[in-house]
């Protein structure tokens, strides 16, 4: 079997029923509209793509719903919050002598716009980080209010962003507890894998303390399941009690598992750039397209 034969085994996971199509969460399948062209830019509205686990997708999700935003026009600001520097990374950008996130959070750097640099996809910019935002806890823990200095941080370039993605580490420490609260939004990107299923509920609990304590606006954008292999009764059972445990907050769009994604990050680019024309990277525009239909993003 070719890769692209594979690819289109793993993505497949529609089915026609009664004369309808049915996605592979079980629902009709929804023509989300191209988004409407924006007047002007700003105030961002920031989400934070954020699962205590690792390895569920959360940068790819980060990277790719970026780029897949900035096509249709919006201006996107991503904030590589994980010390391993993946995000930064899978965008080709060097972080050995750039400012980082980290200077921002400890203050040695003050101009925020000074840290962010242009990638190769019009619209959309970033924030690195690289291995010393694993010191940053230490150095915050006994700081005044210290789980919103990120979102002081970033309150100077909210005007200049549609829309600003936080790529959080697997854990839910101190930096991941400073993205909630600055977040207006949370997407959680769920492998399609039992054990990734049983943190949700730890996960959605810790938002909830979140809402009750620090951010009262936040809100659950949505559960995007990840790395979907349509072929495989595990994963079609796993995203089923997705679903059936956490109804509507399930997005319909699914990213399916596909070699194409660790191509594009060996390549620095997002997929949409890297294979404009695969089935994944149109997944990602339905993302997109599905969350700003949901009103998620302007």
């Amino acid at each position: 079997m070719t890769t692209q034969q594979e690819d289109s085994a793993v993505l497949t996971g529609f089915e026609n029923l009664g004369g309808g199509t049915l996605g592979p969460t079980g629902r009709p399948v929804t023509d989300f509209a191209e988004p409407r062209k924006l007047k002007g830019h700003g105030p961002a509205r920031i989400i934070a793509l954020c699962n205590q686990k690792g390895g569920v997708g959360k940068t790819t999700s980060t990277i790719n719903l970026g780029a897949s935003l900035a096509e249709y026009g919006r201006r996107v600001l991503a904030i590589d919050f994980d010390p391993q520097g993946a995000l930064s990374a899978g965008l080709g950008v060097p972080t050995h002598e750039a400012t980082t996130i980290y200077d921002l959070l400890l203050g040695t750097v003050r101009d925020t716009s000074s840290a962010i640099i242009p990638t190769a996809v019009p619209n959309l910019d970033i924030i690195p980080a690289n291995i010393d935002l694993s010191a940053a806890e230490v150095h915050l823990v006994n700081e005044v209010a210290r789980e919103q200095i990120l979102a002081r941080v970033l309150r100077s370039v909210m005007n200049d962003y549609d829309v600003i993605l936080i790529d959080c580490q697997p854990s839910l420490g101190l930096l991941t507890v400073n993205a909630l609260t600055a977040a207006h939004g949370v997407l959680i990107p769920l492998e399609c894998e039992f054990f990734a299923l049983r943190g949700v509920a730890l996960l959605i609990e810790t938002i909830d303390k979140v809402r009750d304590r620090l951010n009262p606006a936040i809100e659950l954008d949505g559960i995007l399941a990840t790395m979907y292999d349509g072929r495989t009764l595990h994963s079609r059972e796993v995203l089923e009690r997705v679903v059936s445990q956490f109804g509507d907050d399930v997005l319909e769009t699914v990213i399916g598992r596909t070699v194409k994604f660790p191509d594009a990050s060996v390549a620095g680019a997002p997929i949409t750039s890297f294979a404009p024309d695969h089935q994944a990277a149109e997944a990602y525009r339905r993302l997109a397209r599905e969350l700003i239909s949901r009103g998620a993003i302007a």
